[in-house]
């Protein structure tokens, strides 16, 4: 450690908002280089390197094949399959001296899909399964928690390509038994979710999530059964619709001082004309609408009315998987402006809807089915309207899955009550079908001799997202601390006494001695920084397993202190022993 290249920090930095970040920074193995963008110093690098090692293992052990793309690329297969405009603001795009469009790749279907159309002419050629570990470009608005959100990344990402969508289920399958496998072998604590494809495209998608309170994602699981899915997969199950005969009719009421959906629910509960007949009003009776701008690809804006029940808000994470790839804005002053039918505050479905005054699209929650009877906005100020029911008093135009998910709600699969939980995305696997071979003309001959068009999958690991989520998982609240494969050493050994001293002659014998029985050492041979300071660089580094020569090397039987980094047990062990007891350690 003298010589190492390495500074270590006993104060956070003031931008980590999550302690793998905070810890990351402070061990010396990473340093923000711009915002979303970080550089590796070289115990990082050594970290990295052995996750990407484990990546590489796991795909070479299951038979798929190694390639490597430029991460610059050309404009023209993504004008092709249509993603340079549809990634909009989140591509980072260039041009060469000679004014031709290129782009820092955020994903590499395009030049999977070519590589195989040069080398791949029959169905004898297929199944094919490629990868390879790239860094990976998007311009992400708001990067954050360190390396689990940023603008340039490094991805694992491979692609199947199969004759027929039953060998895409046995390459998806093998995928996905790999992922299995890595994780495990991670230590990484995970969940398969139901996801959606988003820019990607395709039929069936899952995530593997590594369940944290600060990850971005957020998931539902079953308290029965083990349906688990990311929320912007859930499908709402909506009610039977009520018939209409005998429902009472709408009214208009003066709801003054009611700037609240909680306030107006009190509101009309305290009047004896707005009474439920049968019980008090709640929140849920009410019909929220709000109006969002979608900014498509191409720079159309376009109005969307959304109507949910009023004790939940808008998930724009939902509304924006539903809508890609455009993205969600909210109304602003300007555009109440635009549209005077809209009474802000007071919107109902009286003004929406493609044929009504405003001509915005209304899309309404899947729990607004025929004859449900609402409490909203009658679309002038200080005024609600009571018992506005479905199917008889408005139409939507069709529905849409955009309101938040809450604990409590209904599984789609059982009907029980789901519970809610957060986790980091570690990977995701794709069936993509055909969208990309189709776009890019990729064919084989048949069987038949005929033209036969490939169907695709595309598997993801976030590798430099996944050292993030172990640190995360793993550290506590005075270090790092990696599992033995993903740490940088096996052995920190400390060398606790003075210059010369017989502290110091035990310690470089112990790591000597270690290194020639094939051991990784770390070897805090420092003199001019106190014990003190080593010990605590020794629990922040996270080294599983720390050795230090102290004041045991002294006594009547010489003594070597062993400490466990993760459960924090210390014993003595005789120094002629304990060269054999940590290869024991390190290897069992």
């Amino acid at each position: 450690m003298s010589k190492l290249f390495l500074k270590t920090l006993r104060d956070d930095p003031a931008d980590a908002e999550v302690a793998s970040h905070r810890l990351l920074v402070r061990a010396g193995y990473i340093r923000r280089a711009a915002p979303g963008g970080f550089s590796w110093l070289p115990l990082g690098w050594e970290v990295f390197r052995n996750v990407e090692k484990m990546v590489r293992d796991e795909m070479n052990k299951a038979g798929f094949q190694e390639v490597h793309f430029p991460a610059l690329l050309p404009r023209e297969p993504y004008d092709t399959t249509g993603r340079w405009t549809e990634y909009g603001d989140n591509l980072f795009r260039l041009q060469d001296r000679k004014g031709a469009d290129f782009l820092l790749a955020p994903t590499h279907e395009e030049m999977f899909t070519l590589m195989v159309k040069d080398i791949a002419g029959s169905y004898r050629d297929l199944p094919v399964h490629l990868y390879q570990i790239q860094t990976k470009y998007r311009d992400e608005a708001r990067p954050r928690a360190g390396l689990i959100r940023t603008r340039e990344f490094v991805m694992k990402d491979s692609y199947s390509f199969d004759l027929n969508d039953a060998g895409l289920d046995e390459s998806y399958a093998a995928h996905r038994a790999s992922y299995i496998k890595l994780f495990d072998r991670m230590g990484l604590p995970f969940v398969i979710v139901s996801a959606m494809s988003g820019a990607m495209g395709g039929s069936k998608s899952e995530e593997f999530l590594a369940p944290m309170d600060i990850g971005e994602d957020t998931y539902i699981r079953c308290t029965s059964c083990d349906y688990a899915a990311n929320v912007e997969a859930i499908t709402t199950p909506a009610p039977d619709e009520i018939t209409l005969d005998g429902l009472p009719a709408a009214v208009v009421h003066d709801t003054p001082g009611t700037p609240t959906i909680e306030t107006l629910v009190d509101f009309v509960n305290a009047n004896e004309s707005m009474r439920h007949p049968d019980r008090d009003w709640t929140t849920a009776d009410t019909l929220k609408n709000l109006v969002v701008n979608l900014k498509h690809p191409d720079g159309t804006i376009e109005p969307l009315a959304i109507g949910i029940p009023g004790d939940r808000d808008v998930d724009m994470k939902r509304l924006e998987a539903v809508v890609s790839p455009a993205e969600a804005e909210p109304f602003s002053a300007e555009d109440f402006a635009k549209h005077p039918s809209l009474a802000k505050g007071y919107i109902g479905p009286g003004a929406l809807g493609s044929d009504n005054a405003s001509g915005i699209r209304y899309l309404v929650d899947p729990r607004i089915v025929s004859g449900t009877s609402w409490i909203t906005g009658a679309d002038s100020s200080g005024n609600h309207v009571i018992n506005l029911t479905a199917g008889r008093d408005f139409t939507p135009d069709g529905v849409i899955e955009a309101a938040e998910i809450l604990k409590g709600d209904t599984c789609p699969a059982c009907g029980s009550e789901v519970e809610i939980a957060r986790g980091i995305e570690i990977g995701h696997i794709f069936q993509l079908g055909r969208k990309y071979a189709e776009a890019l003309d990729l064919w084989v001959q048949g069987e038949d001799g005929k033209p036969a068009t490939p169907t695709m999958g595309s598997y993801g690991v976030g590798v430099s997202r996944c050292l993030a989520a172990v640190a995360e998982a793993t550290c506590d609240e005075i270090g790092l601390c990696w599992p033995r494969e993903i740490a940088p050493a096996d052995v920190h050994v400390v060398m606790a006494g003075k210059e010369g001293g017989p502290q110091r002659v035990a310690a470089e014998q112990l790591a000597a001695d270690l290194e020639a029985r094939g051991l990784r050492v770390l070897f805090d041979d420092r003199v001019k920084v106190s014990p003190g300071v080593r010990f605590k660089d020794a629990e922040l580094l996270g080294v599983p397993t720390i050795a230090v020569a102290g004041r045991g090397v002294d006594a009547d039987v010489p003594t070597i202190e062993v400490k466990d980094r993760q459960s924090g047990e210390r014993s003595d062990v005789a120094l002629a022993d304990v060269v054999d007891h940590l290869v024991s350690v390190c290897t069992a």
